[in-house]
């Protein structure tokens, strides 16, 4: 079965720098930044007061039954909506679809932590016979996939993957393997978050993992710069349809790129922090490469985690020198992050859509924010202004809490 080859045919984004793929690329090659104060409640006594808020977003427009709107988490409506837009970007015709081999992979970091916070609420205040019916459901992670896989009648694989920020990287891998493996033809994939609620906030303020730029929040997201102090909080999903090629020749879709590989790895180091030599991440990238048959010196492009943390950054670097060698000095490589802050479990399926329409394009989005570079980030990570340059090979890394380290590798399709 692993001769058979995958490929990306549609792509749906809500993010903080728009709410649509076409939005939110226009606003990646011209450095806009999606950071502003936190309005969707009071933060004013949080030592972080900024996040990438998903603004004028109306669930109602994707869903077939308005009434499954009250019946869901914010992350659950954000994953409806991307995955509605990939599904109808990518032009498949669901009555010529064998639905039993459509499978659903979207999934979250953390699930309905706004749900969990309100109906928490309501027990302490009002008592356990006034919670929601629908708070279980509500809650849940796997439940973005459930609803897509319902919204459609798709019977194919269904699963949540839950790693934290390595989510989406990983719910996409998965169903490369699984289209690999001949257990589907189709996914829909990736991931989604909405933890911008009190709560969420403070929980990452208390770890000190956020930025506190408070008074510039377009600049707060500076991966690689000396001067970053964290990372700014995002919420949003991306979705995309990988699909196995012959299916898609057969349907005659649009194909943006081919998916080649999938590594992933642990650090086994500790719950937050990544190894100083980002071993963990390196082997990831090594398997991703080995899969995709693809040597260090053919790739282009890396489209890398760089959260804008002090660690992080630093660790990501000395992987990516590690694995790409002397040509990491010619790769471009930048962090879409500086625009959109970081979605959690819905970075990477948006990264990824960065990737194939930097191939699509021969654009390289931009760092912004990079004024100062850190003396041990020392590579070409685009600073501040979009590129120009052919990209055949894109790696897109992903790395999450509890050690999760996720790579992908697209190629421009050859036919």
């Amino acid at each position: 079965m692993n001769d058979r080859r995958v490929v990306i045919t549609g792509m749906g984004a809500v993010t903080p720098v728009g709410n649509d793929v076409d939005t939110f690329w226009q606003s990646l090659k011209n450095g806009v930044s999606g950071i502003g104060m936190i309005d969707a409640f009071d933060a004013s006594g949080y030592d972080c007061r900024i996040a990438g808020q998903v603004r004028n977003f109306e669930p109602k427009n994707y869903f077939k039954n308005p009434k499954d709107v009250r019946r869901t988490d914010r992350f659950a409506q954000l994953a409806v909506a991307a995955g509605v837009m990939a599904k109808n970007d990518s032009g498949i015709d669901l009555e010529k679809t064998d639905l039993t081999r459509f499978g659903v992979i979207v999934s979250s970091g953390i699930g309905g932590l706004k749900t969990l916070e309100d109906q928490h609420t309501v027990l302490m205040t009002k008592g356990p016979t006034r919670l929601s019916p629908f708070t279980i459901p509500m809650l849940i992670s796997n439940m973005a996939s459930g609803l897509l896989s319902m919204e459609y009648g798709l019977q194919g694989p269904n699963l949540c993957i839950v790693t934290a920020c390595a989510t989406s990287n990983n719910a996409i891998g998965e169903s490369w393997r699984m289209i690999k493996f001949g257990d589907a033809d189709i996914f829909l994939a990736g991931g989604s978050e909405a933890s911008i609620i009190p709560i969420g906030l403070a929980a990452f303020a208390s770890m000190k993992a956020l930025s506190t730029r408070n008074e510039e929040p377009p600049r707060a997201s500076r991966p690689w710069d000396r001067d970053r102090d964290g990372f700014v909080m995002s919420e949003g999903a991306g979705v995309v349809v990988v699909e196995e090629l012959e299916h898609a020749r057969k349907r005659g879709a649009k194909i943006y790129c081919e998916l080649l590989g999938y590594g992933l790895s642990s650090d086994a180091y500790h719950m937050t922090a990544p190894p100083p030599d980002g071993n963990g991440a390196t082997r990831a990238m090594r398997m991703a490469l080995q899969h995709a048959k693809v040597n260090p010196d053919e790739v282009d492009y890396v489209n890398a985690h760089a959260t804008s943390t002090g660690l992080g950054d630093v660790a990501e670097t000395r992987a990516i020198k590690t694995v790409l060698g002397d040509h990491a000095r010619n790769v471009s490589i930048s962090s879409t992050k500086s625009m959109t802050g970081h979605l959690l479990g819905g970075a990477g399926a948006v990264e990824m859509a960065a990737c194939a329409l930097a191939i699509r394009d021969g654009i390289i989005p931009p760092t912004i924010n990079l004024e100062n570079p850190d003396e041990e980030c020392d590579l070409d990570f685009t600073p501040n202004v979009a590129k120009e340059k052919k990209v055949r090979v894109a790696l897109n890394n992903s790395f999450g809490f509890g050690g999760h380290n996720a790579t992908l590798v697209v190629r421009e399709f050859n036919g």
